[in-house]
């Protein structure tokens, strides 16, 4: 008798524990398909608590998207906790189809986007799931072949500012080109420094105060008069902690450069627009010279 009523607690445990059956449960109203839903995702590793707080993500959306959508999240080693994080974050995830997000992890795998690195990408950037491939190959291939960064570099950069794969090429080119050229630092201190995490616009405003400054000087061969302040403090430090250890100026002064700097920009591009114009007009110019030589 003892071991019949064994048997059957056995049986009873082994139903409750397969997936898409309903746990018991909780006190209080439930509707059959929702606890249903919550019984899945209980049996996935969420808690009550997070498979509630998952639900009410895209509550139309049908339980089969939500629940491989989840599962691809876990698959890539997030902890329940971070996969509902990201997914609050950016919902629309919920309706991608799951080959598609377990295609596109293993894409950001061949980048070198694995274990840990992989996991922090997906949680900083979920855009990278929506973002086309061809973008994604774009930005790797100029990392690689016109910045010249090695694999290792690449890995390093991808880990730490995955949003780079989001960028327009002639963008990232730019940053790099003003890197290289314009400040005379080299690939290995750009990715120490995690060039890419800021701003092309803040980069270039606190580079050019530390210059009119007389604090920063562009190294020819390899050489300054000046010793210049490390990369990695320019982009890292706090713009108060910037402004006092690096730049020994106020945060007032500093304003009003920016002011000045773009008021430089407008100038400068209005100046360009005009230059354009008279060019294109030359060319009519010429062209029409060449039509009246050619009738004669």
């Amino acid at each position: 008798m003892a071991g019949r009523l064994l048997l059957l607690l056995l049986r009873g445990a082994g139903t409750a524990l397969r997936p898409g059956r309903a746990l018991p449960a909780a006190p209080g109203p439930c509707a059959r398909r929702g606890c249903g839903e919550l019984a899945g995702l209980r049996a996935m590793g969420f808690s009550q608590e997070q498979a509630r707080r998952l639900l009410a993500l895209q509550p139309r959306l049908g339980p089969e998207h939500r629940e491989a959508a989840a599962a691809q999240l876990l698959l890539l080693g997030l902890s329940a906790e971070a996969a509902l994080a990201l997914l609050e974050r950016s919902p629309a995830l919920l309706r991608l189809p799951a080959e598609r997000l377990r295609e596109r992890a293993e894409e950001l795998r061949r980048l070198g986007l694995d274990g840990g690195r992989l996991q922090r990408a997906a949680s900083r950037c979920p855009l990278l799931f929506h973002v086309p491939r061809k973008r994604l190959e774009a930005a790797v291939r100029l990392l690689r072949e016109r910045c010249l960064f090695t694999a290792e570099q690449l890995r390093e950069v991808l880990g730490t500012c995955p949003a780079v794969l989001l960028e327009e090429p002639r963008t990232l080119h730019h940053q790099f080109q003003y890197a290289y050229f314009r400040m005379g630092v080299q690939q290995k201190e750009m990715v120490k420094a995690r060039l890419f995490q800021m701003p092309f616009a803040e980069l270039r405003s606190r580079h050019i105060f530390l210059e009119r400054r007389g604090l920063y000087e562009t190294p020819h061969k390899g050489q300054t008069q000046t010793s210049n302040p490390k990369l990695k403090d320019i982009l890292q430090l706090p713009e108060k902690d910037f402004l006092a250890s690096l730049a020994y100026s106020t945060p007032e002064e500093f304003e009003v450069f920016k002011k000045l700097l773009a008021r430089e920009e407008e100038e400068k591009e209005e100046e360009e627009d005009v230059d354009a114009l008279y060019t294109e007009d030359d060319d009519d110019d010429l062209d029409s010279d060449e039509s009246e030589t050619a009738r004669e």
